[in-house]
């Protein structure tokens, strides 16, 4: 296809509540340079995620930024060019990725993309039903096997916490997947309780009394931890719940502190997970999420992995992200919304 050299976008200058006129806005612009390991994408479809509202809502709080940020941190869509380092990627190939929280989100008719994070997509999937996968797929392997460091072989427990999210319901399927974890996972209504059943959890919890529900179901402590939803107001139960010389990790930042040291007694760790540091430190292993978002279409295109996609929003315009960002803002969604350009 012939390649424009302009492009729609959506970005904001301000944080703005998602009701005001002025908290997104389209606008045109040039399409993005590349560097030598880009793929330039046009994109065909892209998701919402907990970090577009995050970031909308903190980057520009008490000010105007004087280059509007496009966000967007899911996407599915056709190679239409190249770097000259660039490997394994041909024009036309059908690639999926998170990106780069440093650059051009995929809110964009194009989008620059280092190859290195970037995969073919699922060819079972539609653009839609791909499109939500990558971050969370990312977020959900890194947690488990970098960060937690769970060997497949081992027959321990894990907690999810918010197990029906895009986060929580990948992990509770490649734990079911590839290791021989016993998972247990939250959630606080029927709807929610029967989503965490059919991604594969063995016990389902609820998060509002979550040691005694835990107990509840036979189990005293468990020997990993995950959690996505609220790092510290869930701190004490966690402490109370993770095994001794068992692990917690978390992607929820929080205000203020925690007490580490209620760790020490049980020589328990805790590890942060954030899916943007192999690109923002541009680490020896990046090319990792790569191997991730292959190692993950295999077990898709088998029927191994399922997408976790709820809703499909149509059309590339400004009200269609504004009702995503509602969405995610509710903190009641399932699963996750795609928007299909």
């Amino acid at each position: 296809m012939s390649v424009p050299s302009k492009m729609k976008v959506i970005g904001f200058t301000q944080s703005l509540a998602i009701t005001e006129q002025e908290s997104l806005f389209e606008f045109e612009t040039s399409l993005p340079e590349l560097k030598n390991n880009d793929l330039l994408v046009k994109v065909n479809a892209t998701s919402i995620n907990p970090a577009d509202a995050k970031i909308r809502i903190r980057n520009a709080k008490d000010k105007t930024l004087e280059q509007p940020k496009v966000l967007g941190y899911d996407a599915v869509g056709e190679v239409v060019g190249r770097g000259a380092d660039v490997e394994g990627f041909e024009i036309g190939d059908r690639v999926y990725y998170a990106g780069d929280v440093t650059r051009m989100g995929a809110n964009a008719e194009f989008q620059a993309v280092d190859y290195r994070i970037a995969a073919k997509a699922p060819k079972s999937l539609s653009d839609e039903a791909a499109a939500v996968m990558p971050l969370a797929t990312l977020t959900a392997w890194e947690a488990l096997f970098d960060r937690l460091r769970v060997r497949p072989e081992e027959k321990k427990s894990i907690l999810i916490i918010g197990g029906a999210g895009g986060v929580g319901s990948i992990t509770i399927q490649l734990a079911k997947q590839l290791t021989n974890l016993k998972v247990i996972a939250t959630a606080s209504r029927p709807e929610t309780e029967e989503w965490v059943r059919d991604m594969g959890a063995d016990h389902v919890v609820n998060h509002h009394n979550l040691v005694e529900s835990v107990r509840e179901q036979g189990i005293q402590h468990v020997d990993y931890i995950f959690n996505v939803a609220d790092t510290k107001g869930h701190w004490d139960s966690m402490v109370e719940l993770i095994a001794p010389q068992g692990m917690i990790s978390s992607i929820v930042e929080f205000d203020g502190g925690i007490d580490l040291s209620a760790l020490q007694g049980k020589s328990a760790g805790f590890i942060w997970e954030l899916m943007f540091t192999r690109s923002l430190f541009n680490t020896d292993d990046i090319q990792k999420q790569q191997d991730i978002l292959f190692q993950a279409a295999n077990l898709i295109d088998a029927g191994r992995i399922k997408s976790t996609l709820t809703t499909t929003l149509n059309g590339f315009n400004v009200d269609t992200f504004k009702e995503a960002h509602k969405r995610i803002e509710s903190s009641t969604s399932i699963g996750k919304t795609a928007i299909k350009y």
